[in-house]
């Protein structure tokens, strides 16, 4: 158990490194990150006959992109409570029946299909998104 616990919390935080900046958007980008996971639980005794869904659950463990996208919330709500800066220009405001709600600044339509592929790939744009 505790050999279990060291390893997680060593290859987790390398795993998980600055992810709310870093977060990849390409599926095979998102299934590599996770396959490092995934082989790791397989190692563990007694979890070899089990998929990876099941082994993270008796584990009571996140998926890792589950775990980007829950810091990437967390850290705009600093944002949003002012305990991170918000130089990302994104917008705060209320809605009466949808409650909290965030908007990211526009981007000139004339840029270029590489321009906005970045763009819409952005921490600002995806942590709004989520």
């Amino acid at each position: 158990k505790q050999w279990y616990q060291r390893r997680v919390r060593g290859v987790r935080c390398k795993l998980e490194y600055c992810c709310p900046l870093w977060n990849p958007t390409k599926i095979s980008d998102i299934q590599a990150v996770e396959s490092v996971q995934r082989k790791f639980t397989r190692r563990i005794d007694g979890m070899k006959q089990y998929d990876y869904w099941t082994r993270l659950k008796k584990l009571n463990l996140m998926s890792l992109q589950r775990r980007r996208e829950r810091y990437i919330l967390i850290h705009m709500w600093k944002m949003d409570n002012g305990a991170a800066p918000n130089g990302i220009n994104v917008r705060f405001f209320t809605q009466s029946r949808l409650g909290r709600k965030a908007d990211y600044p526009p981007i000139n339509s004339s840029a270029q299909g590489a321009v906005k592929t970045k763009y819409f790939d952005s921490f600002g744009v995806k942590a709004v998104r989520l």
